[in-house]
């Protein structure tokens, strides 16, 4: 017996190393069990059709999503709201918009993402946390002194606060190391003059996945300065080996780490971080209650948690009747 073939449309290659090529790549694995499996960048009529699209980003693969839907209106689709998309693009960008109305299903990446989605839409969406395996966390050690950022430099992800906290910490022997590659060539500026006039500050660019997971597990503390994420693989990372997050208070980290984590700050306030990082390190008490909250999480962000998720919702879009798609996304 064939098995059924699912595409899942991303706009980042492996090349990328982010969020979204970590979601499309990690749900492949998890379907290849039950089906065939292709991730592409989008899909045309002049490709064969899948059994499923699961299309990442609303609006960037929105032509995926709408071209499959003009060609063949009852093959299944699942829209998956990653980021950018659900706490900007769905408020003004029509094509956006458009993939909400035209998805069969929708899945965000924690609650908070729910409760940004119109009204109209969110009985078709669900919430699916994705995922890490976890780590034995490093042998404790009060020589520990790093602080780790992990993104690459987009204005999103707002590394400059990471920076300016580097040069506002004034505990010794406290470094801060950030691994991301360049997207934006001024921020990859700011990232190699913060490197050269402050020392506690290092840039470690790109690195694989592996040894970015190893990098982590020995840090002292994960920090997160995003402006906007939909649900970011960093904080799962930092959680599944067992260090605890200082996070810009937005929505998004919000839904990952609950509405009562206490190591939160405010966005852009890089004195904030600094005085957070300071805090970890001299009161012991502290860090440890970080460390508890996350791990209070850590079920939430179990590989067999999503992959069973993901699993019901996909078995259950690939074999629903075709009338009842029709109905439900008329």
């Amino acid at each position: 017996m064939v098995r059924p073939r699912i595409l899942i449309a991303s706009p980042a290659s492996a090349s990328d190393n982010n969020g979204n090529w970590q979601s499309a790549s990690r749900w492949a694995r998890m379907l290849r069990p039950g089906y065939r499996v292709d991730i592409a960048a989008g899909w045309t009529a002049a490709d064969p059709p899948p059994d499923l699209l699961i299309a990442l980003h609303a609006r960037r693969s929105a032509p995926a999503l709408a071209a499959l839907r003009a060609a063949i209106p009852a093959c299944p689709t699942l829209l998956v709201l990653t980021g950018t998309d659900v706490y900007r693009d769905i408020d003004h960008d029509r094509d956006a918009q458009a993939s909400l109305a035209l998805a069969h299903a929708i899945v965000v990446l924690q609650d908070d993402a729910l409760a940004r989605l119109p009204s109209h839409v969110r009985a078709k969406a669900s919430v699916i946390h994705q995922s890490a395996p976890p780590l034995a966390p490093a042998a404790s050690a009060a020589s520990r002194r790093t602080v780790t950022m992990i993104g690459h430099l987009r204005p999103e992800k707002d590394p400059l606060t990471f920076m300016r906290a580097a040069g506002l910490v004034g505990n010794a022997g406290v470094h801060l190391a950030h691994i991301g590659g360049v997207l934006d060539p001024a921020l990859g500026t700011a990232a190699a003059d913060a490197a050269r006039t402050i020392p506690r500050y290092r840039w470690l660019g790109a690195l694989p996945r592996a040894r970015t997971r190893q990098l982590l597990k020995r840090s002292h503390a994960m920090a997160i300065t995003s402006r906007m994420e939909g649900g970011a693989n960093v904080i799962i990372e930092a959680v599944t080996c067992g260090v605890p997050v200082l996070a810009s208070d937005i929505g998004g980290n919000r839904g990952m780490l609950g509405n009562d984590y206490a190591g939160y700050f405010p966005p852009g306030d890089a004195a904030a971080l600094a005085r957070l990082i300071e805090r970890s390190i001299d009161e012991p008490a502290f860090h440890a209650l970080l460390r508890r909250q996350c791990a209070l999480r850590a079920h939430l962000f179990d590989p067999r948690r999503e992959q069973a998720l993901l699993r019901d919702l996909v078995d259950n879009l690939v074999l629903q009747p075709e009338p009842q798609r029709r109905s439900e996304s008329s």
